[in-house]
């Protein structure tokens, strides 16, 4: 079975970004997610880290660290963009099942939480 990629989107010396790192780690030690995805990390300070951001063309780079899922090289589209989640609220992304760094007041000032994370991974569970 080919597992779903996470692929992470962070910069070099971001707290934020260890920090999704590190939660998404710790879920990859548990089942069912260690045996259905991987995770793979782009760092923006690399010409292949930012090659892969511009063609994921959904996170603003300006709300780093990010997520989204795929299968074999391709980002797995959202199939109900217009539905609110009530888990991800402003974070999740539009296109692609995936979230982002919120840093407006309302969005939990830039925190990712596990329980987001989490949501993320059981939504490619789900497909």
């Amino acid at each position: 079975m080919d597992k779903i990629q996470i692929e992470v989107f962070g910069k070099p010396g971001c707290a934020k970004c260890a920090m999704l790192n590190h939660r998404i780690d710790e879920l990859l030690k548990k089942e069912p997610y260690a045996s259905h995805y991987e995770k793979v990390y782009n760092s923006l300070g690399t010409e292949e880290g930012l090659v892969k951001f511009a063609l994921a063309q959904c996170i603003n780079p300006n709300r780093i660290p990010g997520m989204v899922l795929a299968k074999n090289g391709e980002y797995i589209e959202n199939p109900t963009p217009e539905v609110p989640d009530p888990v991800c609220k402003a974070s999740k992304l539009y296109d692609y099942i995936g979230i982002q760094t919120d840093y407006s007041s309302e969005g939990g000032k830039g925190v990712i939480t596990p329980a987001m994370v989490q949501s993320i991974l059981d939504q490619g569970l789900s497909l």
